[in-house]
């Protein structure tokens, strides 16, 4: 018997195949061995064609190309990986592909990596008829802000902003005492909250937190009246809006109303509201129940103290008469404070801004150890010079950032957004 050898590529293949099954014989006109060929009908010992392989749904990768060696990268080794990464650059992440995209929006993963970012900071301002105006410090990357959120509709009366927690607003418009509105300034999106307003209620402050909750709460604090002196004195309860079920808790009154007045500064971290006081020294604790613990300053000799959140934990800077110290709460249940800076005005200004030093306010950045510092200069004029630095706790660097306008005061609220 003559011996055929056959060698062709798949097209050929398949045209052969394609005429065999048009002549419709009762037995396949080949059989296909262990060893990946083809052999004729006929031909008994002859070797024939090569059978195809079948095509693998998975294996897609073209010929000539090797695998990235990222992809082989366990999960959790990613993720790890990404956390280093500052918040610009995570968010960059999501876009490479969809296994990206999902470690990263992942609720499991969003404590592990960068959350938030310092966009700007809002500010008085009583030198113009806009009292309220924003600095931006992300650059042309944060988003642009109207302070007057004209998207809000007021009537042409204006708007009071309160508070400021990751991205939202807090905001009163003037001509209606009884309301507050929460807003996106990001997104130009509002929305009322009710509230049976009386005189006693002297602040609120708001709280989000979009990795808990996507539903956020308004903290209303209602003031006691002295008749004797005819001014109002210390918190004596507090209240609570929750988003989610659109109403308010009973008022709450506080242990001790003495021992907290006026609240200087704020913020919310895992469902706690954190203020602090500059009459007591201490730092009240509230959760969503209305409860509330107090936690004394690390030091008593401050001229005064701002809490923030950074890197997912309470944050105190304390100003001194002549140094600032950042101070860390290590765990709440303790009250235990880490050092974490401490610098005086001389090392942190220099010569060059040391006159700066005599007004200053700092933001703490929510990721790095950084923080802002918005200082003001008297020259002996009339009008004051303001200038935004920035301050790198690691390398003790100083750099110059901008001018702020004529007119700056507190509060500075900082816009971060998440």
């Amino acid at each position: 018997m003559y011996l055929h050898r056959l060698y062709i590529n798949r097209t050929s293949y398949l045209s052969i195949s394609a005429r065999l099954l048009r002549a419709r014989k009762p037995s396949p006109p080949f059989t296909v061995d262990k060893t990946g060929f083809a052999h004729f009908a006929g031909m008994a010992g002859s070797e024939g064609l090569p059978a195809m392989p079948r095509r693998s749904s998975r294996n897609k990768q073209k010929r000539g190309t090797k695998m990235c060696p990222v992809s082989e990268l366990s999960d959790d080794l990613l993720v790890e990986i990404i956390s280093r990464l500052p918040f610009k650059s995570t968010r960059c992440c999501k876009c490479v592909c969809r296994r990206w995209r999902d470690l990263v929006s992942h609720p499991d993963n969003r404590k592990k990596l960068p959350r938030s970012i310092l966009a700007g900071f809002f500010y008085n301002n009583f030198s113009t008829e806009l009292c309220r105006c924003y600095q931006s410090v992300a650059g042309s990357w944060g988003p642009r802000i109207d302070p007057s959120l004209p998207f809000i509709p007021t009537g042409g009366t204006g708007v009071e902003v309160l508070d400021c927690c990751n991205g939202l607003l807090l905001c009163r418009p003037s001509n209606q005492m009884w309301n507050y509105v929460v807003c996106n300034p990001a997104a130009k999106t509002w929305v009322t909250v009710h509230s049976e307003w009386t005189d006693r209620v002297r602040q609120a402050r708001l709280g989000f937190d979009p990795a808990v909750s996507s539903h956020f709460h308004v903290f209303e604090f209602a003031h006691a009246f002295s008749r004797e002196t005819k001014v109002w004195r210390y918190i004596e309860s507090v209240r609570i809006y929750s988003a989610e079920t659109g109403v308010w808790t009973r008022p709450s009154p506080w242990d001790q109303p003495g021992a907290f007045g006026t609240i200087s500064s704020s913020t919310f971290l895992d469902g706690v509201l954190y203020v602090s006081s500059d009459d007591g020294f201490v730092i009240a604790a509230i959760d969503l129940e209305g409860n509330r613990s107090i936690i004394p300053y690390p030091t008593p000799h401050t001229s005064g103290a701002h809490v923030f959140q950074s890197r997912g934990k309470l944050h105190l800077a304390n100003y001194g008469p002549s140094e600032l110290s950042m101070w860390a709460l290590d765990d709440s249940s303790s009250e235990t404070w880490i050092l974490k800076h401490s610098t005086s005005h001389l090392q942190m200004f220099g010569e060059k801004y040391l006159l700066f030093a005599q007004c200053f306010g700092v933001i703490v950045h929510p990721e790095q150890n950084m923080i802002s510092i918005v200082c003001t200069k008297m020259p002996g004029s009339d009008k004051s010079v303001t200038k935004l630095l920035s301050y790198d706790m690691d390398s003790r660097e100083l750099d110059f950032v901008c001018d702020i306008p004529y007119g700056c005061t507190t509060p500075y609220l900082p816009y971060i957004m998440v």
